[in-house]
């Protein structure tokens, strides 16, 4: 029995998915809820299991091939006899392949001249990465010009920009560029995403920053003092982001303003603490969110965003990982930033920005000091939050980082 394998709904909001890496072969077997494919959304990859017990009759659509919810990726039959390759034997098939045949020569006696080129052995179809499909199809070339390069016989966006250059392909006119310096790239879906719900940001709410600086002075000696037996009890240090979270669900409780969103006519007031941590990922900034942080201990919340950070740099959070939140964190200082005004991921109504810390004389008791310090910034909707919320709320998350004690007294 034929089974039609289609592009499931992947979350709110998302309509359009790329298809990533076929794990299986035409032909393959597959087990009830085996992956087969995975998808590109524009905020993360997922993969799609098979429904049934049987074997992949027929690839709809290849790797690379642009889909909307709903459309048929595949055909799978069910119970049918299948063939013992799996993933792994994808890439031997594609060394397996035997290269394009010579040319014919001129005369049976003729043999083949010194100076002909090798040919190149043919690309399989099935492994070509969705960066280097786009790529083909946005300068015109074949698969059978391209040499792969990468892991397991992959096709990788490079060998297309190599086989480009090699054949002096022209760029389509309708992304040419006057300058041929210029090297014209699509956008992906997650760059694209980005940029749409930035524009909508700053578009449709009244975005304002405010600004403060923290001296860590408190809490890095006593970061100094525990970090030992804080790694020796929980097996991760103790970290500034975890205190920042912390520091964030108490201003968020004292100053509700900040974690509510407008819908239509009316403002949500949220009464829980899901908090989203900007991380860089392989495809761009994404932000997972912390459910329920304000139940987290410090542990927890570094354990988590560590296994964000490395995930994300794979590829492999997952969607659900990345929906909701009601306010967000993001750490501008691990990439040198000293201040900047960073931009609220609707719709919520806050974000918070940390900095780079830096050693700076500062006035105590009538003295210059050198002090650790930060620069602290939030942007907030205007709509939503005034302007004296604003400043209480920062205010407090310096309050909370410059003596950690006010939050087990509470005060």
């Amino acid at each position: 029995m034929s089974i039609e394998l289609k592009v499931p709904a992947v979350g709110e909001s998302i309509t359009e998915v790329v298809v990533g890496d076929w794990l299986k072969a035409e032909g393959d077997a597959v087990h009830l809820d085996e992956p087969i494919v995975v998808l590109e959304t524009d905020k993360a990859t997922m993969e799609v299991p098979s429904p049934v017990e049987g074997r992949l009759g027929k690839i709809v659509k290849a790797a690379g091939a642009k889909a909307v919810i709903g459309d048929v990726l595949a055909i799978l039959e069910e119970g049918a006899a299948a063939t013992e390759s799996t993933a792994p034997a994808v890439a031997a098939k594609a060394s397996a392949k035997p290269a394009p045949a010579a040319p014919a020569a001129p005369s049976p006696a003729a043999a083949p001249s010194p100076a002909a080129p090798v040919p190149a052995p043919a690309a399989d179809p099935t492994r070509v990465m969705p960066a280097a499909r786009i790529e083909m199809d946005r300068t015109g070339v074949p698969l059978s010009a391209v040499t792969a390069t990468g892991p397991g016989g992959r096709v990788l966006k490079e060998d297309v920009v190599r086989a480009a250059t090699a054949m002096e392909h022209p760029v389509p006119a309708a992304a040419t560029s006057t300058d041929p310096r210029d090297e014209v790239v699509p956008m992906t879906l997650m760059r694209r995403r980005i940029a749409e719900r930035l524009v909508m940001a700053q578009q449709q709410a009244a975005l304002l920053t405010t600004f403060n600086e923290i001296d860590l002075s408190v809490f890095m000696d006593l970061r100094k003092r525990v970090q030992e037996a804080f790694v020796a009890r929980h097996g991760v240090k103790l970290g500034l982001m975890s205190m920042f979270v912390k520091a964030a669900v108490d201003a968020l409780q004292r100053i509700p303003q900040v974690n509510a969103e407008i819908r239509g006519d009316a403002i949500v007031y949220h009464h829980y603490y899901d908090i989203g941590v900007a991380v860089g990922g392989g495809r761009g900034l994404v932000v997972p969110v912390l459910r329920d942080a304000d139940r987290m201990s410090l542990s927890a919340i570094e354990k988590a965003i560590a296994d964000f950070g490395k995930r994300a740099q794979a590829n492999r959070l997952e969607l659900r990982e990345l929906l909701g939140g009601t306010f967000t964190i993001s750490n501008g200082g691990v990439y040198g930033s000293l201040m900047s005004t960073p931009i609220v991921n609707p719709p919520q109504s806050g974000v918070l920005g940390m900095h780079a810390i830096q050693d700076r004389p500062v006035a105590r008791d009538g003295q210059v000091v050198i002090r650790p310090m930060m620069y602290v910034a939030l942007t907030y909707d205007h709509r939503v939050v005034d302007g004296r919320e604003a400043v209480t709320f920062l205010k407090r998350i310096k309050e909370v980082l410059e003596d950690p004690a006010r939050l087990i007294l509470e005060v």
